[in-house]
């Protein structure tokens, strides 16, 4: 299958799509991940998204797509992926529907995580504390909010014009969370 998982910073995309990648055997592609490790590495490509994000900033559509090109291009994606964190722009989408339609391997579903603004504030404030992640700072998260609300946000509408998206709600334990994104899963593959 291959998925695009939305929703807003803090909703729990990066946790589902772990779990989410043990149940479909196909790999997660964190972009997040991407361009923290690039930054550990000390690439220019790192440290330049680094600068970026710890302002709660988007990373620039063209590092974004030719870096996800890159990562979908190897053979590990022949039976799908779950995307996380990308696409965060409407231009994003549309440059990987086309990189996709090259391949032959549209978006098959776009999974939209929808959880209460307080409660992800709760989250993130944990994430933070138990990570020490730099790009977790109360002032970063409230921008990264207002950008996810400005850039973000209208890709679910994106895809849901087409038809693939499907809104899950993001409250609960994880477990929870996980059983309704399968049983979302397992209908829309007996629609298609």
């Amino acid at each position: 299958m291959r998925i695009v998982i939305l929703g807003p910073p803090g909703s729990g995309k990066g946790t589902q799509a772990a779990m989410l990648v043990e149940e479909l055997g196909v790999p997660h592609i964190s972009t997040g991940a991407l361009l923290r490790n690039a930054a550990k590495r000390g690439t220019a490509l790192g440290l330049q998204a680094k600068a970026i994000t710890d302002k709660g900033e988007l990373v620039p559509d063209d590092i974004m797509s030719d870096m996800i090109e890159e990562r979908l291009s190897r053979v590990d994606v022949a039976n799908g992926f779950l995307l996380d964190g990308y696409p965060r722009t409407v231009t994003q989408a549309k440059s990987l529907d086309a990189m996709l339609a090259r391949l032959g391997k549209p978006v098959q579903e776009a999974l939209h995580i929808d959880v209460d603004p307080e409660l992800i504030i709760k989250r993130i404030a944990k994430r933070a504390k138990e990570e020490g992640r730099s790009d977790d700072t109360v002032e970063t998260v409230r921008n990264r909010m207002r950008v996810y609300a400005e850039q973000t946000a209208p890709v679910a509408d994106y895809y849901e014009n087409q038809g693939l998206l499907t809104r899950v709600l993001g409250d609960g334990n994880k477990e929870e969370i996980l059983q309704r994104i399968l049983s979302v899963l397992k209908v829309n593959a007996t629609i298609d």
